[in-house]
């Protein structure tokens, strides 16, 4: 499949290379086709008429990386989530795992215990009916109650899954997969599939009892929940 990509912004932008470079590496590390093509506007009007929404910004397949549509004010600067003034690589990949449509999806993580058993919890909430949700481990251990409970509180319910292992998931039926570790060496998965690495801090690292444990689930499970929403989201 070939995808197509513009990148909007102005001569002089402070942020169009960063944009470009996270696009460039978001593309090469899902191994997708993409044709990408940069479009500097002049004036007002030609932001207008292309319906900009500053920049950099960045369209997959005619979609706002972000999801936005606007309103459209003219030539100007964009700010993104957390202050940054270019898309994080983690939102052009979601736009691009987006538009590939995905049959099936495999989260993986070390013990499958849990960010890739919430990931999969959420994914599932926000999937159509027709994509497959996988989740696996390297070294497989058990369900973690707090992934349970954090999820719980979203009203989504977890509470029958089970950490798989790798021989478990059938690989023919995988076309994306996410890792999401961060502090360990992520599995390797050796099928056929688009391939890209959200690390995030494991939360059952943090001691348990107390706040701050569940607090650290919350976490992560609020931020798997913001990018999922992007390639899920209407």
């Amino acid at each position: 499949m070939n995808l197509r990509m513009e990148i909007l912004g102005f001569e002089g932008c402070p942020h169009l290379e960063a944009a470009e470079i996270a696009a460039r590496e978001a593309i090469e590390g899902l191994g997708v086709t993409v044709e990408m093509r940069t479009i500097l506007l002049a004036d007002d009007r030609e932001a207008r008429d292309a319906g900009f929404l500053g920049s950099p910004s960045i369209r997959v397949e005619g979609r706002d990386v972000e999801g936005r549509t606007g309103p459209v004010t003219g030539l100007c600067c964009r700010v993104y989530p957390g202050g940054a003034g270019a898309p994080p690589r983690w939102m052009i990949e979601a736009a691009l795992i987006r538009a590939i449509r995905p049959r099936g999806i495999l989260f993986l993580c070390v013990a499958n215990s849990a960010r890739s058993q919430m990931a999969e919890g959420i994914a599932r909430s926000l999937v159509p009916g027709d994509v497959e949700i996988f989740s696996a481990g390297s070294a497989p251990g058990r369900l973690n109650p707090l992934a349970v409970q954090a999820l719980a509180e979203i009203g989504i319910d977890i509470s029958r899954h089970r950490s798989k292992g790798l021989g478990e998931i059938p690989a023919d039926r995988v076309d994306v997969v996410i890792t999401l570790c961060a502090e360990e060496v992520c599995p390797a998965w050796f099928g056929r599939a688009h391939r890209v690495h959200w690390g995030l801090p494991d939360p059952a690292a943090v001691a348990p009892g107390g706040d701050a444990a569940i607090a650290a689930f919350r976490e992560v499970r609020d931020e798997l929940f913001r990018r999922l929403s992007m390639v899920f989201g209407a």
